[in-house]
């Protein structure tokens, strides 16, 4: 396993620091508790600072998506693991007391109860403070029960997006959380694997696959999918992962949303916008109105080689005029 790193106990922080190293005019960092800052945060001047944040190896989320318009910091624990309730408290610490706080969680058990606990310690200091919980994830378990999974991954992008929108444009806290929670409840994805991810902190891989092998429902730290076949084309893939979603949405004609399309790490453009291609010629079968199109490597899982595929219905205009809205981070 070839990885261009030094000691392995410092990825994280090396990281960091290369990433500063290219953007310090646009944000801060603090190497004590691995978190990225809007430059200036001090002098911020929405009402609500949004803090996201989670293991390392998703890259470039979460830092990718800090500065005006999205997020205000993030928190990076190690390679798939949350950032501990001190770090994450030091970010909120970090934000002005006059201002209030919006958490954007991904559900995943030990990211919630690290987010969460922050939150009520913050909670304690006297701030304000709130949450909501991304669950976009619709993969089912292999078994019987057909339990959908419902963790956070890539659909998390457009979460962040819309509210650090919302924000910018003075929404309260309340009314933040309440948008989070609607844009959600609408929100499914749906992956599939090539390869898995090689962590260089483990000797193993999380599952094995055949050279001509695809892994339907994959998670975003190596988790198993449900569903393992030949792989013979592009196309295939974007009907299996069209056909899970439509069996959820149950949309009609005209139904308005925004995809995103994203590369799990080692997918070349080439064939991120071959996929998009074949997801294209789906929507347009099935009448649907394609307002927002996000194509590109926004959420990975390491080297991971697959794709994910998320949609957006969108419910409420302003989702996709705040989608469309000018940014400046580094990497929407």
């Amino acid at each position: 396993m070839k990885k261009i790193i030094n000691d392995v106990q410092n990825i994280v922080q090396d990281m960091l620091h290369g990433f500063y190293f290219e953007h310090s005019d646009r944000i801060s960092y603090n190497k004590d508790y691995n978190i990225i800052y809007q430059k200036d945060l001090s002098e911020i001047e929405q009402d609500v600072v949004i803090i996201s944040g989670g293991g390392s190896g998703h890259e470039p989320a979460d830092i990718g998506y800090v500065g005006k318009g999205m997020l205000s910091a993030a928190v990076n624990g190690e390679i798939f693991t949350p950032p501990s309730p001190e770090q994450i408290v030091a970010a909120v610490r970090s934000v002005p007391k006059d201002k209030s706080i919006l958490l954007i969680i991904k559900n995943f058990k030990a990211d919630v109860e690290s987010f969460l606990t922050a939150e009520s310690l913050a909670k304690q200091e006297g701030r304000r403070i709130d949450h909501v919980i991304v669950h976009d994830d619709v993969s089912i378990e292999d078994d019987a029960s057909f339990n959908k999974r419902r963790r956070g991954v890539a659909g998390t992008i457009f979460v962040h997006k819309i509210l650090g929108a919302a924000a910018l444009e003075g929404h309260s806290l309340q009314q933040l959380t309440d948008i989070g929670h609607f844009v959600i409840r609408n929100l499914h994805t749906l992956g599939v694997a090539l390869s898995p991810a090689t962590n260089p902190t483990q000797d193993n891989v999380s599952f094995t696959l055949q050279d001509n092998e695809v892994f339907y429902g994959v998670g975003i730290h190596g988790e198993k999918g449900y569903r393992k076949e030949i792989l013979s084309s592009s196309e295939k893939l974007a009907i299996e992962l069209m056909n899970k979603l439509k069996s959820i949405y149950r949309w009609k004609k005209g139904d308005k949303f925004a995809i995103l399309i994203n590369g799990l790490g080692a997918t070349p453009l080439m064939e991120q916008y071959i996929f998009a291609n074949d997801i294209r010629r789906l929507c347009e079968l099935e009448g649907l109105d394609i307002r927002v199109v996000k194509v590109g490597t926004h959420l990975t899982s390491l080297d991971m080689q697959g794709a994910s595929l998320s949609l957006l219905k969108i419910e409420d205009p302003l989702w996709e005029k705040w989608l469309k809205a000018d940014v400046k981070v580094a990497s929407w």
